[in-house]
């Protein structure tokens, strides 16, 4: 192969360099706007790389979908209404920081934290990436069936208040999931007659309703002036979120590893590194009961998870031709599209592009940094907008981002009908983490669930045969003990009420 430095003098053209700039500023405003999802950006720059070579055009891809993913983090945290899936997970911690004040750490640590993720899965890509790739090929439906059931209850762990209520969140989101056709058998199911319903329920207009349309409900119900904020002031806020990042390095360190390593799993993806993250640094952190109230330390990890996952979903993608996630299957189709077959042979035949590709993931990262702070300096005037104003603005962009999600306007109707009802479970209590989670992860649950059955001929003890999938299980099995007697401790821990 190539040397790194050779790669960077190609990305370093004046051409590609203009591309790698202007799609990462393109990524900036696709995650910013609600409902503009790092997929859909990504989708809608296919047409363009038509007309460019293999290198920018792949270099123009990588940039966006890298800085999307933290873009997302802005409208989270100033607004509560995470700008993409990958920022659902801390959007709520984010946004309790902006109530206390902390909106310049919150998304100090976001970017500071993103650019870290990414630079760390990018060095993992470059050195373990036939290892990693080789690891997540041995996967079967054994395996995916327990690592979906692993970020269940990893959404049960993340959820404040009511474990009761927090499991009943999850069973909506359970329901939702079955809707459409099942994968497996090709049985329609729940859909009333009703043809828009036989695809199922979309992601995008679902997560624009629970967090969007809630908040306006609730701006809406109670009306008042937007909390304030402190003026910027860039050396203490800097020196903070450094600080910050430092206090919980090992926390840096374990999710860009942790996320790396789900991205290259098949499916995985950023938002579901970003739950398990978040999940894994309440269960290991010293003070989890500050998590829900504005703490930073959940927001370090699970922002560096999700960038690492971007550079992790390219190993399969690349090793074997695999898709990650819905981005890298874009990417496979732009490198067919340039005469280019992804698999092993790419690293012997097209050795230059391979390292093209790592060097725009570092140059995207870096870019990140500048670009992200005048991104959040440009941000904050959004809270000087009166809330009249603002919130039918945000309106009109769920909107639009819910109908652009799949060009119907029956999205329309899933985002408000489902906004609405979230809005009643959040103000009655109900966590909305675990129901948005299983949505994700319930049709990856029941697929694998369906194939691992017909495989063992309904011999359940067939699904811990296999050495990881057995491993997963028990993980699994130990989570749902721990979580099971955790609660009848609380329970017979109360005090009995005074007669």
């Amino acid at each position: 192969m190539l040397p790194i430095y050779q790669a960077f003098a190609q990305v370093m053209q004046p051409d590609v360099l203009m591309i790698v700039i202007g799609a990462a500023a393109y990524g900036l405003m696709i995650g910013s706007i609600p409902g503009l999802s790092a997929t859909m950006g990504t989708a809608l720059l296919v047409p363009l790389t038509f007309f460019l070579d293999p290198i920018p055009a792949i270099g123009a891809i990588v940039a966006a979908t890298s800085t999307a993913i933290f873009a997302g983090d802005i409208p989270g945290a100033l607004l509560r209404i995470p700008g993409t899936p990958a920022s659902a997970a801390y959007t709520d911690e984010a946004y309790k920081m902006r109530e206390r004040g902390k909106v310049e750490l919150a998304l100090g640590v976001n970017l500071v934290c993103s650019t870290i993720g990414g630079l760390v899965g990018v060095a993992i890509l470059i050195i373990a990436a036939p290892q990693i790739a080789r690891f997540s090929l041995g996967f079967s439906s054994y395996e995916y069936f327990f690592l979906a059931l692993l970020g269940l209850s990893s959404a049960i762990l993340v959820s404040k208040g009511s474990a009761v209520k927090g499991v009943l969140s999850l069973c909506i989101g359970l329901l939702l999931s079955t809707i459409g056709i099942d994968v497996v058998m090709g049985i329609k199911r729940f859909t009333f007659g009703d043809g828009e319903l036989i695809g199922g329920i979309s992601i995008i207009p679902v997560l624009i309703g629970m967090f969007a349309i809630t908040e306006i409900l609730r701006k809406c119900a109670s009306p008042g002036k937007a909390p304030e904020t402190p003026p910027l002031h860039i050396g203490p806020a800097t020196r903070e979120v450094f600080s910050t990042i430092w206090k919980y390095k090992g926390g840096v360190l374990r999710s860009s590893t942790l996320g790396s390593v789900i991205g290259a799993l098949p499916g995985a993806g950023a938002d579901i590194a970003a739950w398990i993250a978040f999940a894994l640094s309440k269960k290991l952190s010293r003070t989890p009961e500050k998590f829900g109230t504005g703490h930073p330390e959940g927001i370090v990890s699970a922002s560096s998870a999700n960038n690492a996952a971007l550079s992790g979903a390219y190993v399969p993608s690349l090793v074997f031709g695999i898709p990650g996630d819905t981005i890298t299957a874009i990417l496979i189709g732009v490198l067919l599209m340039k005469g280019i077959t992804p698999g092993p042979m790419v690293f012997v035949m097209d050795a230059g592009l391979v390292n093209a590709i790592f060097a725009v993931f570092i140059l995207a990262n870096v870019l990140m940094l500048p670009l992200g702070f005048a991104a959040i300096l440009m941000s904050r005037r959004l809270l000087s907008i009166p809330q009249n104003i603002l919130f039918p603005i945000i309106l009109l962009f769920c909107v639009v981002g819910a109908f652009a999600a799949n060009n119907t306007l029956f999205d329309v109707w899933v985002l408000l009908i489902l906004g609405i009802i979230a809005f009643v479970l959040e103000e009655n209590e109900y966590p909305l983490a675990p129901m948005i989670l299983a949505l994700i992860l319930g049709p990856l649950i029941e697929e694998n669930f369906m194939k691992s059955t017909i495989k063992a001929d309904g011999q359940l003890i067939e699904f811990f045969m296999r050495p990881i999938a057995g491993t997963l299980g028990g993980l699994t099995l130990l989570v749902w003990a721990v979580m099971i007697g955790l609660a009848l401790r609380r329970r017979y821990a109360r005090p009995a009420p005074a007669n």
